[in-house]
């Protein structure tokens, strides 16, 4: 047999083993591959697969608690069950099965399937309310949409996770108001809501430090927006693993948060709630009451008080009427009680009006007109009378509040209000200072001496939102003529129908010559009306100044705070300015002053008030307003403290505010009320 009869086999047995051999070889290298990845490598694998199903989730810092100067907690924190919904795992299931989970949710918790799904939705998607009614939070962040729920609702929730997918009860810390002495104080601490997409970008591109998380709360207005930063602490962050469900099986780590900071604030609780009760029983008191004019009742709608201690500039109490149960934003609000607090017809409550009301001071400017004409050639020894008018033109300006008192000073013009006093001194520097002049750089002393004390600008109180104010003076009216000209030109050409014959004079005179800073402009300056208006806080700072000698101080609502490590900060008062009144001038404005209470325009109301002992300073103020009643005002100082009260619609200044004012006083310095008359105790 030839050798090639055995080479073929040969050569297939070889190619055989060649095969089997690589085969093996790729056999052993796949069962080492899979012996390295699930022995070798398996934590790295686990960390990775654990790492798919991790979520962050925020632990938020407890907020800073605001307590009133004597420590007195105005604003704390509290433990709340609520009722969250993870959007997240809720996405997983179909349109129909989660609006069934809604409303399985809503009849547990005794809502409408439709507020309930309200609170779910983000804002900005098509169907949300506004904010802050809809969630401004992550979609990954589980939503509240009930607080305070009972301890049974949060076991029905949890013990049929099979029902409420998604759902969970969790406890959190709200905001809380202790009251103490009843204390609403809404418009100084302000609220919270969840933080924006806008302002949140707006942050970042400013590169400002500490900026909030999306789903934080933020301060939106008093010390709780002015203070924010402070009082928000920095959140804790914790890593939960979560099956493939979405419910949370295990926490991976987490860092603690870090507690805001305490912050002490110049309220006092006591004379807090005394301001806020007496400011509201003296507008109910002056709605019972009927215009000796008009013979109808005063609306009185709103009102503001303010009492300041007159040697710091701190903010003692300050109310203002409307307001709201800063409760209402905890935990959530819905559409409905935010439209009631933006409603006219509710007054507006979220509205501020010691800082934001803009009014026509009154006869509670004359101290300041004093100031600038014993400034200006005039001295206490100047007589003019106190005619029941003053003619300027054909137009005759008659004293609202006072009768005709012959020849008097600047003292006596002061105690009894006495507005034609007060119109000649006006009109003669009118004149010396160029007249009807449409020179807008033209002096004037007492538009001056209005600037020197503070007004037209804001205090520089550290709220948020406070109004400037306006000054009406040759400025002022040009600004005003060039953006108002063609409505008044057009409402002279063709009035409606039904336009008064007042409003159509306006009009004509306006279209022709509405810059001119005339001889009525000017005489309405000096005692406060016309277009020049004052918040209530300017004002208190105004009598402040004229309490200490000259000192506008900048209010504060907050003297202090204390860090999460215990330490105090002091915020120390600001001199925003020393008044150019000559020291002299300023005392016999002083003691001007002091007869208003004695023998003035609000004697009726200090009767028996023990002013020996402590001096009330004070001048009455009724401002009229177009088309509206008159607004009073009552400002008034002792040696410590500025009480300052307006009512909007309310009749005079003392009529309507006077009880009040002197019961603020009482308060402040512990005074037993007098008994009424008649009803006096009996001499032992």
């Amino acid at each position: 047999m030839s050798l090639d009869g055995f080479e073929a086999p040969l050569k297939a047995r070889l190619r055989l083993f060649v095969i089997g051999v690589l085969v093996f070889s790729l056999l052993c290298t796949l069962f080492g591959r899979l012996w390295y990845m699930q022995v070798m490598s398996s934590a790295d694998y686990t960390q990775a697969a654990t790492a798919q199903h991790i979520r962050q989730v925020l632990i938020p810092a407890p907020r800073g608690t605001i307590v009133d100067s004597q420590g007195r907690t105005l604003v704390g924190n509290r433990v709340s069950l609520m009722i969250t919904v993870d959007r997240s795992v809720l996405a997983k299931l179909p349109d129909s099965q989660q609006n069934v989970v809604l409303s399985r949710l809503a009849k547990v918790l005794g809502q409408k399937p439709a507020d309930l799904k309200a609170r779910t939705m983000l804002c900005g998607e098509p169907g949300a309310s506004k904010p802050p009614a809809c969630w401004n939070g992550t979609p990954y962040q589980p939503i509240p949409v009930a607080k305070d729920v009972s301890e049974q609702v949060a076991i029905d929730v949890m013990e049929r996770r099979e029902d409420f997918p998604g759902i969970a009860a969790d406890s959190q810390t709200l905001r809380a108001y202790p009251e103490p002495y009843k204390v609403n104080a809404a418009h100084i601490l302000g609220y919270l809501s969840p933080i924006t997409t806008g302002e949140l970008e707006d942050m970042d591109k400013a590169g400002q430090d500490s900026v909030p998380h999306r789903s934080d709360l933020v301060g939106r207005a008093g010390i709780e927006r002015s203070y924010d930063k402070l009082l928000r602490g920095t959140p804790g962050e914790k890593d939960v693993i979560v099956d493939a469900v979405g419910y949370t099986t295990g926490i991976k780590k987490q860092t603690a948060p870090v507690p805001g900071a305490t912050l002490v604030t110049t309220i006092d609780a006591r004379i807090q709630a005394s301001v806020e009760a007496n400011l509201k029983s003296a507008i109910m008191t002056a709605r019972k009451q009927t215009d000796p004019v008009t013979h109808k009742k005063y609306v009185a709608d709103s009102g503001a008080a303010v009492v300041m201690d007159t040697k710091t500039g701190r903010v003692v109490a300050m109310a203002s009427y409307p307001t709201y149960d800063p409760g209402v934003w905890v935990g959530g609000i819905s559409q409905r009680e935010l439209d009631a607090l933006y409603s006219t017809k509710s007054g507006t409550p979220l509205v501020s009006r010691a800082l934001q009301a803009q009014l026509a001071p009154g006869s509670t400017f004359k101290p300041i007109t004093t100031s600038a004409a014993l400034s200006a050639g005039y001295s206490t020894k100047t007589r003019l009378d106190c005619s029941s008018y003053f003619e300027v033109g054909n137009r005759r300006f008659k004293n609202y509040e006072s009768a005709s008192y012959g020849m008097i000073g600047f003292d006596r013009a002061l105690a009894l209000s006495c507005d034609t006093f007060f119109y000649r001194v006006a009109y003669a520097l009118w004149l010396k200072e160029g007249g009807n002049s449409s020179d807008i750089s033209t002096y004037d002393p007492l538009v001056e001496m209005a600037k020197k004390f503070g007004l037209g600008k804001p205090t520089g109180i550290d709220l948020p939102g406070e109004a400037t104010g306006r000054i009406a003076d040759r400025q002022w009216k040009k600004t005003y003529y060039d953006s108002m000209k063609d409505y008044y030109c057009k409402l002279s050409a063709n009035p409606p129908a039904g336009t008064s014959a007042f409003l159509k004079q306006f009009a004509r005179e306006f279209c022709v010559d509405g810059y001119k800073y005339r001889a009525g402009d000017a005489v309405n300056f000096a005692i406060g009306q016309g277009d020049t208006t004052v918040t209530p806080l300017q004002l208190a700072t105004v009598y402040s100044a004229l309490s200490n000698g000259g000192t506008l101080f900048e209010p504060r609502v907050v003297q202090s705070w204390v860090g999460a490590n215990g330490k105090p900060h002091e915020i120390k008062p600001a001199v925003k300015a020393k008044l150019p009144v000559a020291k002299n001038t300023l005392k016999y404005i002083d003691t001007a002053l002091k007869q208003t209470t004695i023998s003035g325009t609000a004697a009726w109301k200090f009767q028996g008030f023990p002013l020996d002992k402590i001096p009330v300073r004070a001048k009455t103020g009724t401002a009229e307003v177009y088309g509206k009643q008159t607004t009073s005002w009552l400002a008034s100082y002792t040696d410590r403290y500025a009480v300052v009260m307006m009512i909007s619609q309310a009749g005079t200044g003392s009529g309507a505010g006077g009880d009040a004012v002197r019961k603020i006083y009482e308060t402040l310095y512990n005074i037993k009320p007098a008994p009424p008359p008649g009803q006096e105790k009996p001499k032992q």
